[in-house]
């Protein structure tokens, strides 16, 4: 059984076939980029979503269905590079990155929950899956990941490289399921999303993760309010800055805007894209 479900890209144009050619790995093909997005509609829609359902819906599950369903009207961007040529994931699979405590250090580390075809899936089974794998990685309790924690503790810091580059020419370009030694199967998805704005922070740029294989990295900034201008007229409004790094490898600006093209209607007409807020569930009353 493959690590990862793919099939080879065909037709690759003649830039595709250079810009793989010219640079070696992902540290070198980091293309950064950002947008406003207007976040009066999704924070209204946010707000009555959680009142209605009782679900605590945030920013984060909401850019989880947005990115899929730019991953389905751009799907070159859902892709590895393996063997020097772009392969297309079969799945779409959404990283993001949870921030958690050493027990045993104190210090502050990042593990991860994914969530896979969160295209077909709705808010509320996207933010129960979501909660329940955080859950399981904040009080450890997610078998494979505490095995492979575990296990690079113990790697002296001077393989780490090495274990790692072979590590994601086992997992990617040989493209072998590893499960079975406690490494967990396809770990990181399709892209990657940060809530950098749950830390108070409004912007920055992060970095691609060669091993990871993951072409696209948003982080998502934290909601503020701002002038803006409507029908000519300047009044007070809610913005979000999102900032992306894509590997130019696999990715260029006719994707990127084409993609931001996508967030950007899904965050700031909600309604029509995310779906009808479910009824609430009268008190008292049972499933039959």
């Amino acid at each position: 059984m493959p690590n990862v479900e793919l099939q080879p890209k065909q037709n690759l144009s003649s830039f595709r076939r250079i810009a793989i050619g010219t640079w070696r790995d992902a540290y070198d093909p980091s293309v950064y980029g950002s947008m406003t997005l207007r976040m009066d509609q999704a924070l209204r829609y946010l707000e009555e979503f959680r009142q209605r359902t009782g679900k605590r819906l945030t920013i984060t599950h909401m850019m989880a269905k947005a990115v899929a369903a730019a991953l389905v009207e751009m799907p070159d961007a859902n892709a590895i590079l393996r063997w020097n040529r772009p392969y297309l994931r079969r799945r779409i699979g959404v990283f993001f990155q949870v921030a958690m405590e050493d027990d045993e250090t104190g210090e502050l580390d990042l593990s991860g929950a994914r969530i896979y075809d969160a295209e077909k899936k709705s808010l509320v089974e996207i933010i129960d899956e979501f909660e329940q794998q955080v859950h399981q990685v904040r009080r450890k309790q997610d078998e494979s990941l505490e095995r492979t924690r575990a296990t690079f503790k113990r790697i002296p810091c001077l393989l780490l490289n090495l274990v790692l580059r072979m590590l994601s020419f086992v997992s990617y370009t040989l493209n072998l399921d590893l499960s079975r030694f406690g490494l967990p199967k396809d770990p990181f998805g399709s892209a990657m999303i940060t809530n950098i704005g749950s830390l108070g922070l409004e912007e920055a740029y992060v970095p691609l993760v060669p091993y990871s294989r993951v072409p696209l990295l948003l982080a998502v900034g934290a909601v503020r309010q701002a002038p803006v201008v409507e029908e000519g007229a300047v009044r007070v409004g809610h913005i979000m800055r999102v900032h992306a790094t894509f590997d130019h490898r696999l990715l260029d600006g006719t994707h990127a805007a084409i993609m931001a093209r996508v967030v950007r209607t899904w965050f700031e007409r909600p309604y029509e894209h995310f779906g009808p807020i479910p009824e609430p569930t009268p008190a008292g009353a049972q499933a039959s």
